[in-house]
């Protein structure tokens, strides 16, 4: 928890500072976009080989190779300027645009919180797991202000005062290392007792993963970062007023996964994560038909409170269809091709916003998401966990 918090922050000042970093360096819309998908291809790729080798490895050998990349990547983005230098820090690095948790880390602590929890008490871990970490990332936004400060008081250059915060966010990793230091030690079995990555769950995992692959490429448009770009260009918004908004939205988002995890108990863990998910959707579509900023704050203050209550529900339901022997793989499969998929769309939203500042990315990206709500809804509501099966022992589980 305290490493995800320390995370968190790094996250919550990045995600609002590279596309103003990347202006301030004279990128075009297009290409922060293409930085974006390029973080995003290259998160994908580490998390999938973080599913193979977590039983190779050990957990705590796994997340401290990827404090080690953590560090160098801030040091590498605050030392290079040029495009195709920086494009290859963000493909081999941990940075992250959407502002929550895409990472390699991801994969290995949802296993290891899976296993220290009881079924009972899974979801609510995954709800304080994703509460500590946005918490952090709104504190993290606020931090985005620092540059304008340091600008004001100090002389500093907005770019070197950016260039800081990315060493700030390097130090982050470091401070990291004791904490996943901490963790016990994970007892790798035998090599030919080492149970299989998939087995009786394989069919649901991956037809979960294609589900949440849709609902990545929507939100790929809209990660955090864009969003940020978006009231950048179509209200010209300060970096300083931007880290005070998605301060807030921040506190929104944890406080609704304090709700989820409740909602959860009383009408499960899926249609919890449509019945929230939708309508924060359509908040999205509405935002670019906003001609002034206050409809348009109010829309994303609304959608952030809804928006990510499926977040830890998520977590928890993919962990709980599939055997405790299959779940760091699950874990892995269905975070993959999310990164993978919301890949595809940072690059096509930064063209959208380079042909027109309507906001079109929004638009595309909240009609993805509800037909991945629809899809979700029809095809697993009834495939329950053990725990929701006994709460209810009348009804149905269903084969899913």
């Amino acid at each position: 928890m305290a490493a995800k918090a320390l995370r968190g922050f790094g996250d919550g000042f990045v995600s609002l500072l590279l596309p103003a970093y990347l202006l301030e360096l004279g990128w075009t819309a297009f290409e922060v976009g293409l930085v974006a998908t390029t973080t995003l291809l290259g998160s994908g790729l580490l998390t999938l080989a973080a599913g193979h080798l977590a039983q190779r490895w050990g957990h705590r050998r796994l997340l401290l190779a990827a404090t080690g990349l953590m560090v160098a990547t801030g040091l590498g983005v605050a030392c290079v300027s040029s495009f195709w230098p920086l494009l290859v820090v963000a493909f081999a690095g941990t940075l992250n645009p959407s502002g929550g948790d895409t990472s390699v880390f991801m994969p290995v602590e949802h296993a290891l919180l899976a296993q220290s929890a009881q079924d009972r008490k899974r979801t609510p871990a995954f709800a304080r797991y994703s509460l500590v970490g946005t918490l952090a990332a709104a504190a993290g936004a606020l931090a985005a202000a620092l540059p304008s400060f340091a600008g004001e008081r100090l002389g500093l250059a907005p770019l070197a005062a950016m260039q800081g915060m990315f060493v700030l966010y390097a130090l982050l990793g470091l401070a990291t290392v004791p904490l996943y230091r901490g963790l016990p030690g994970h007892e790798l079995p035998p090599e030919g007792e080492r149970a299989p990555q998939l087995g009786p769950s394989r069919r649901r995992v991956y037809l979960l993963a294609a589900l949440f692959s849709l609902d990545a490429f929507g939100g790929g448009f809209v990660v955090q970062s864009l969003l940020a770009l978006w009231l950048y260009q179509r209200f010209g918004l300060a970096l300083d007023t931007a880290a005070g908004i998605f301060f807030w939205t921040g506190v929104l988002t944890a406080a609704s996964y304090v709700v989820a995890a409740r909602l959860a108990e009383r009408i499960g863990l899926v249609r919890t994560m449509v019945y929230t998910h939708l309508p924060s959707s359509l908040c999205l579509i509405a935002m670019p038909f906003c001609s002034e900023l206050v409809a348009a704050i109010g829309l994303l203050l609304v959608r952030s409170a809804l928006s990510q209550m499926d977040v830890p529900t998520r977590s928890s339901y993919v962990m709980a269809i599939v055997t405790p022997a299959e779940r760091p793989a699950a874990a892995s499969l269905t975070s993959v091709p999310r990164s993978l998929a919301a890949a595809c769309g940072p690059a096509l939203a930064g063209w959208l916003l380079a042909v027109s500042p309507f906001g079109w990315p929004l638009v595309v990206g909240g009609v993805l998401k509800i037909v991945y709500d629809l899809l979700l809804l029809g095809m697993f509501q009834r495939v329950r966990p053990p725990e929701e099966v006994e709460a209810a022992p009348g009804r149905s589980r269903g084969a899913g």
